[in-house]
């Protein structure tokens, strides 16, 4: 006979209810008001584990190092239950060393690869490495199955047969494309955006480009959340436009989140982070230095209401994914984060264990 491990945690605010979860072989089993003994969260208020779909690095680690153990750690403690480690163009034999990287048992869980690049328009590389870039080639990753989503310039040649053969979930990003050629992307079947209005054409009233055409093609929005690559008026256009059923906060984090200011590597570039900002030696914008966790709490702040901020770092990524997670109902995964009446985390649950 099978056993079945079982964990009760209680009393936990959700919304405006006080509630059970009871977790069963790492999946939720039942919620509401149980009966059983349990681990007593006291009254503090509960969310799905976040899950970020876009993020290169925390605590002095570099998806391209490779270190997945350490990191997934570090995202656990930081609130991000799943997690899509996200490359930067770079060799063939380089993104390689990530696709067959050893995934971690323990810590948040990696669900795939997002390569950022290499197929990408020079022209909006932004932090990304101008020498590495390629042309798409729709042999060159097929055969690595932990390689789940990619960032591609729609206008390249060759990128619509790309998309429409690529198991991968299709974004786009780090391009040049007008409107017309982002929805006939689109059509084709790339699904998302990757950090809106950055490294793209800006949206003008008789230009639409990217943000028009995933308007129109009801696309995912990936949005850089921090306070600096966004400002908090179009983050709040963007939630009235896409909503939080197709809007998902990414933190695009750096290894420098959850360090500080100082001199860093990324993508092979040097970088430098100064008051919290991250800049290349030519002044653009590298990644992000905040938590996910710390762009659902600055979204609150910029007016976007809580539950929906705590979805769009949840529930949405993981329909866009394709995973039984970020949601708090029967038959999910139990990832949940248990915050402290300051945003702090104080416990952080995956697949029923506790992470402290």
């Amino acid at each position: 006979m099978e056993t079945v491990i079982y964990m009760i945690f209680k009393n936990m605010r959700f919304d405006e209810d006080i509630i059970d979860i009871k977790s069963e072989n790492g999946v939720i089993s039942e919620v509401g008001n149980i009966d059983d003994c349990g681990i007593d969260m006291g009254g503090r208020r509960v969310y799905p584990g976040l899950i970020d779909i876009h993020t290169h690095g925390i605590c002095g680690m570099d998806t391209m190092d490779a270190e997945f153990g350490k990191m997934a750690r570090a995202w656990c403690l930081s609130g991000t239950t799943s997690v899509y480690p996200t490359t930067m163009t770079a060799s063939h034999d380089k993104l390689v060393s990530v696709l067959t990287a050893g995934f971690p048992a323990e810590g948040a869980k990696i669900r795939g690869i997002h390569l950022e690049g290499p197929y990408i328009n020079k022209n909006y590389s932004g932090a990304q490495n101008k020498a590495a870039v390629r042309s798409p080639n729709i042999g060159e990753f097929s055969g690595y199955s932990r390689a789940k989503l990619i960032t591609l310039a729609p206008e390249l040649e060759g990128a619509a047969e790309y998309i429409k053969n690529t198991n991968m979930t299709v974004c786009i990003g780090h391009t040049g494309a007008d409107y017309d050629c982002a929805c006939r992307a689109a059509e084709a079947g790339a699904r998302c955006v990757t950090h809106t209005f950055n490294a793209m054409p800006p949206l003008h009233h008789r230009l639409p480009s990217i943000v028009g055409a995933a308007f129109d093609k009801d696309m995912y929005v990936q949005v850089i959340c921090d306070g600096m690559h966004i400002h908090p008026s179009v983050i709040r256009m963007l939630y009235r436009l896409f909503g939080a059923e197709r809007m998902i906060l990414i933190s695009d984090s750096m290894r420098a989140a959850g360090l500080g200011d100082g001199d860093y590597e990324f993508g092979g570039l040097d970088i430098t982070v100064k008051n919290a900002v991250a800049r290349t030696s030519d002044g653009s914008l590298a990644g992000s230095t905040s938590t996910l966790l710390e762009c659902v709490q600055y979204a609150i702040k910029f007016g976007i209401p809580e539950r929906d901020a705590y979805r769009m770092a949840s529930q949405t990524p993981a329909e866009l994914m394709g995973i039984k997670a970020g949601k708090i109902c029967t038959g999910y995964d139990c990832d949940l984060i248990v915050l402290n009446a300051d945003d702090t985390v104080y416990k952080v649950i995956i697949d029923g264990r506790i992470y402290e």
